[in-house]
């Protein structure tokens, strides 16, 4: 194996976990519909959740990903003038994930970062999170964006993973080999084989015992390493500090 010098995160479910937060969902349900122009707040997600269905149809066995305005101005919400979706767009998908739950770096993430930081890793993110901006601002509201060279964001580049070239664009982002890699994640049969497909140096599934116990390990999606708790990825041998 090749020296690691380069670790990918996964966002949902692996550096930032999402928490029903009633207040918080309810007040992103209400500006979705303002922004939109719509009265009633329910119907208008109950609107784009029936729209977003064959979206993800399209997206997902493709593996690609429309930006913020064709998301809205295709396929959730068409009858709205281009002119005026280019102003609201990025907000409305914004809100639109607050919908689904507040977000917060997991448990033991900011100590995993700084740490493979201070041991010399460059360190990436790669993301199939729709909207353009959320988490750019996130890293620079966090203080975390001086920690990462390399973004890759699927609404951004128009590629979802489990297609190898997103793990390759981060790669080039950061200026190393596929195999000089290693790629922190939380999903078997999309991050995991995504990775192992791109060449990636090594794999490490960050999953509950108890969704692991439900998990079928294949040769296809078989990570490298597992771990249970996100701040045992410190005692991985092979993120002991670059050379």
């Amino acid at each position: 194996m090749a020296e690691i010098k380069g670790v990918f995160f996964d966002l949902g479910g692996t550096l930032r976990i999402a928490y029903d937060l009633p207040s918080h969902q309810e007040k992103a349900k209400r500006r979705m519909a303002e922004l939109a122009g719509y009265e009633d707040a329910d119907a208008f997600l109950e609107m784009v959740e029936e729209r977003y269905v064959p979206y993800r149809d399209w997206a997902l066995p493709g593996c690609c990903e429309s930006s913020d305005f064709e998301l809205w101005n295709k396929w959730l919400l068409p009858e709205m003038p281009a002119d005026e979706m280019e102003k609201i767009c990025h907000e409305l998908t914004y809100q639109y994930r607050q919908v689904k739950g507040f977000r917060c770096v997991v448990e033991g993430g900011r100590e995993v970062i700084k740490v493979l930081h201070a041991r010399g890793y460059k360190l990436g993110i790669i993301s199939n999170l729709i909207g353009e901006t959320e988490i750019q601002d996130w890293l620079k509201d966090d203080r975390l964006d001086d920690y990462f060279d390399a973004l890759v964001l699927s609404p951004v580049c128009g590629i979802r993973k489990p297609d190898p070239r997103a793990y390759h664009m981060a790669c080039e982002q950061l200026g190393l080999k596929p195999e000089e890699c290693a790629s922190v994640a939380d999903n078997l049969n999309r991050d995991i084989t995504g990775a192992i497909a791109a060449g990636i140096g090594a794999n490490i599934l960050f999953i509950s015992e108890k969704k692991l116990a439900k998990s079928v390990i294949t040769d296809e999606n078989r990570p490298d390493y597992i771990v249970h708790r996100f701040v045992d990825i410190l005692d991985i041998p092979i993120l002991g500090g670059v050379r």
